[in-house]
């Protein structure tokens, strides 16, 4: 198929409803189907493309496989006062987080903190949205995946550890919270894809081939080259702890045994391990007393001196929400690669999707 033309402009309805589509098209519920969608909307619209739309093409084809189940919903399996432990039964990652992050909130409002981990899920698109569903909700919000091996531990030839990413959300009384999202790897395996399949150079630093040297050759990845940590020991060891809470503490797969949702067998279950954690602030400290300490907090990082050509420095999440106002009001603009995997999902669905 030939590359559609760069940044081609959609509405966020218009967008949503294309998703929907698709998913309802594959037995998904309606409701299942909203969820998926906006959390895949969402993050576009934030401009990590990434993590976005570009998704649903390999979770249709999942789905179509039977590895994602169409017909099961997420359940707590087990549960205490602050605690507990959902079983995804294979459905969408984004129905199943956001149904773990719903608990989650649920008992933080009960017992100050809130803490769930999830087993038999799949890959749940961007963390930092489900971080974000909790500082809705005036709570700070942490979330966590394992996946399969792509990243390089120090000094490995090959995969240690899954890209595993981590975020948080801390809500703010001028309304957008604080967001940070990150992998443990230097950078996501997808922008690898992405730029390979742009035809852009990788930077250096991102990529270790399987003799552990350092490589540009972004044609390796992922089958003779691993991410590299970043940070080297640092990610590793942030990224052992998610496995730890994500993985062997859910009952999850771990590391070799999570199954690849791009790559491996369609019919069979991934087996993602999540973990989510909401913090009640109003257990802690008065509401209007935090809001005044966090703004007190940014207003200090705001005012520091920048250095030359910087205008201000930024919070994390600042550029999102940025982001976001601006698909609100003209569109979400979609690079070239993200309208050929919907191009595709259309396709291959037989729903139409136009501009």
């Amino acid at each position: 198929m030939a590359s559609a033309v760069a940044d081609q402009t959609i509405s966020i309805g218009e967008l949503e409803d294309f998703c929907i589509r698709v998913l309802t098209s594959l037995g998904v519920g309606e409701d299942d189907a909203r969820t998926t969608a906006k959390a895949l909307v969402t993050t576009d619209t934030w401009g990590v493309y990434t993590h976005g739309t570009k998704l649903l093409r390999g979770y249709a084809r999942r789905l179509r496989g039977g590895g994602l189940r169409n017909n099961l919903s997420p359940k707590i399996a087990d549960e205490g006062a602050a605690w507990a432990l959902v079983d995804g039964q294979s459905t969408l990652g984004q129905v199943t987080s956001t149904f773990a992050t719903e608990v989650a909130i649920r008992k933080a409002r009960q017992a100050g903190v809130g803490f769930v981990t999830v087993t038999n899920s799949c890959h749940f698109g961007a963390a930092g949205y489900y971080a974000w569903l909790a500082a809705k909700a005036g709570m700070i919000g942490l979330a966590m995946a394992n996946d399969v091996p792509s990243v390089a531990a120090p000094g490995s030839r090959g995969p240690v550890l899954g890209s595993n990413p981590i975020a948080f959300s801390c809500p703010t009384a001028a309304g957008d919270p604080i967001l940070l999202d990150m992998s443990i790897a230097t950078v996501a395996g997808g922008k690898v894809f992405a730029r390979c399949k742009r035809g852009e150079p990788i930077p250096p630093g991102w990529l270790v081939d399987d003799a552990g040297q350092p490589t540009q050759d972004g044609t390796l990845y992922p089958d003779r080259a691993s991410l590299s940590p970043v940070g080297g020991h640092k990610g590793y060891g942030i990224g052992l702890l998610i496995e730890i809470l994500a993985g062997v503490l859910s009952g999850a797969a771990v590391t070799k045994q999570v199954g690849s949702w791009l790559f491996g067998d369609m019919s069979a279950p991934t087996n993602h391990g999540a973990a989510f954690l909401a913090i009640d602030v109003s257990a802690i400290m008065t509401p209007s007393t935090f809001y005044e300490r966090i703004a007190a907090l940014i207003s200090e990082i705001h005012a520091e001196p920048t250095a030359e050509g910087v205008a201000s420095l930024m919070l994390p999440g600042e550029m999102e929400w940025r982001n976001r106002r601006q698909a609100e009001s003209k569109g979400i603009a979609l690079p070239a690669d993200v309208i050929d995997s919907l191009q595709e999902a259309a396709s291959e669905s037989g729903q139409p999707f136009v501009f």
